[in-house]
């Protein structure tokens, strides 16, 4: 598969430099979900056909499948637990790390996958990097049942920070409600830009009905972002304060 735009051309520019940079012999890795993880996924798989041996642990369906179509050998965490790496990208992320995931519905798999990681490096091309989060819509995954009572409530929680004008969508797609890999639905808050991810984060989570939200706080330690002429360049972050 080749890219046929600059945005491709970047996002193929940081899974491979990913795939060349951090992964060797021997390793567990979580496989990421987005364009750009599968960009990863993709190179990864020349690797593995030239002999690298590892396994991955993917953080949905769509990875999964592709991974088994390119012979990658997989398990699942139960198997390992503990996995050296994981490989993901970001629907946003600051300079510190912090970021927004789940705009292809996957956030709970993600999250779950890269706390189970030693290391997690994100790949994104540069449009990713921002200086706030919040003008991706932030995803909640929550339960089916009684999902309009936890809506109201999510309301209430943003209403009591300072957040006006709220929209809280269920995410639709075909005109049916957006299934997640684990059965729930997502719900899309715009915010316009938040100024405490961290804060939220732990809040979010003790609504009744939440099973995840994707403010993925303190959780990454490396970003390669992906430029259109082929080319990729590795940021540092600060040290992973875990929160979210």
């Amino acid at each position: 598969m080749e890219p046929k735009t600059g945005l491709d051309r970047a996002k193929r520019a940081a899974g491979v430099k990913a795939a060349e940079r951090y992964c060797t012999g021997g390793m567990k890795l979580g496989l990421g979900s987005g364009t750009t993880a599968h960009w990863f996924v993709r190179a990864l798989a020349e690797r593995v056909r030239d002999g690298l041996d590892v396994v991955g642990v993917p953080t949905s369906t769509a990875t999964r499948d592709l991974a088994l179509e390119l012979g990658i050998p997989l398990a699942d965490l139960d198997a390992f637990p503990e996995l050296d790496l994981t490989v993901d990208g970001a629907d946003e992320i600051d300079r510190h790390g912090d970021m927004i995931k789940g705009g292809g519905a996957c956030l709970l798999w993600e999250k779950i996958v890269a706390r189970a990681s030693r290391r997690v490096v994100i790949v994104a091309d540069d449009a990713k990097i921002v200086d706030r989060l919040g003008a991706f819509p932030l995803p909640i995954e929550v339960l089916p049942f009684g999902w309009l009572s936890c809506r109201g409530l999510i309301h209430d929680l943003l209403t009591s920070f300072g957040y006006d004008d709220l929209a809280i969508e269920r995410r639709t797609r075909d005109g049916n409600p957006v299934i997640t890999d684990s059965g729930n639905y997502i719900l899309d808050v715009d915010l316009g830009g938040i100024g405490n991810p961290a804060t939220l984060a732990m809040q979010f989570n003790q609504i009744p009905g939440v099973i995840e939200n994707g403010l993925f706080v303190g959780i990454a330690h490396e970003v390669v972002v992906g430029n259109a002429d082929n080319t990729a360049d590795v940021l540092g972050l600060p040290l992973p304060q875990l929160v979210g």
